[in-house]
């Protein structure tokens, strides 16, 4: 790994905890037939990609959900909690991980997530750690459904790179998805595969020579 100045993370699963298990479980449970191919490991409804990208509201997302289950009577409350319940949360171990990481690197976060979740963890973070989302953590965060594009997709990467005048050489991408590092790697980014759980980040981080 030739030297990093800056590392741009991934969020679930690289810093917070997500089960898509779960997700699988309590949508079955709303009335969705056919998981695995609804929301499968294999593959999922453009439902999802279009309300990561910003192409259609929670309202929308929300209505799709309702003609899936064949039940219009579905309340937004129990399809929220249905989507939000593969979100699992963060450790204070890595919030620390993360602040120590910023000493010593330009850092970001880039995460293909949504309205509907955004919401979820931005009001777990100030339940839980009383600070206001992730922004201090960072010096810019980025998020799909903002930008209106996701990973793989390399255009995603080039404009973070763009935005921060970021040398991709120089530049470190982590993410738990492989399909995301090689967009990642056709916009000359180096990458690394994170292997651990995320409460593990620190040590992951250590036992890869980013962190001492």
């Amino acid at each position: 790994m030739e030297k990093i100045k800056n590392i741009i993370f991934d969020y679930g699963n690289v810093i917070f905890a997500i089960d898509f298990t779960i997700a699988q479980k309590t949508l079955t449970q709303i009335g969705i037939p056919n998981i695995e191919n609804f929301f499968g490991h294999k593959g999922h409804n453009s439902l999802f990609d279009e309300l990561e990208t910003g192409s259609i509201t929670p309202a929308q997302f929300r209505d799709g959900i309702r003609l899936e289950a064949q039940n219009p009577a579905l309340a937004d409350a129990e399809i929220d909690a249905a989507w939000n319940s593969l979100l699992i949360g963060i450790v204070p171990e890595t919030l620390e991980t993360l602040v120590e990481a910023k000493k010593h690197y330009r850092t970001f976060l880039l995460s293909n997530t949504n309205q509907i979740h955004f919401d979820y963890f931005t009001k777990y973070l100030k339940d839980e750690f009383q600070v206001e989302g992730n922004d201090h953590l960072f010096e810019k965060t980025y998020y799909s459904h903002e930008m209106l594009l996701r990973k793989p997709h390399v255009e995603i990467f080039e404009r973070v790179i763009k935005e921060n005048n970021l040398n991709p050489a120089e530049t470190l991408f982590i993410d738990d998805s492989p399909q995301h590092l090689v967009g990642a790697k056709a916009a000359g980014l180096q990458t690394l595969l994170m292997t651990a759980h995320p409460k593990d980040l620190g040590a992951f981080l250590k036992s890869n020579g980013i962190l001492v």
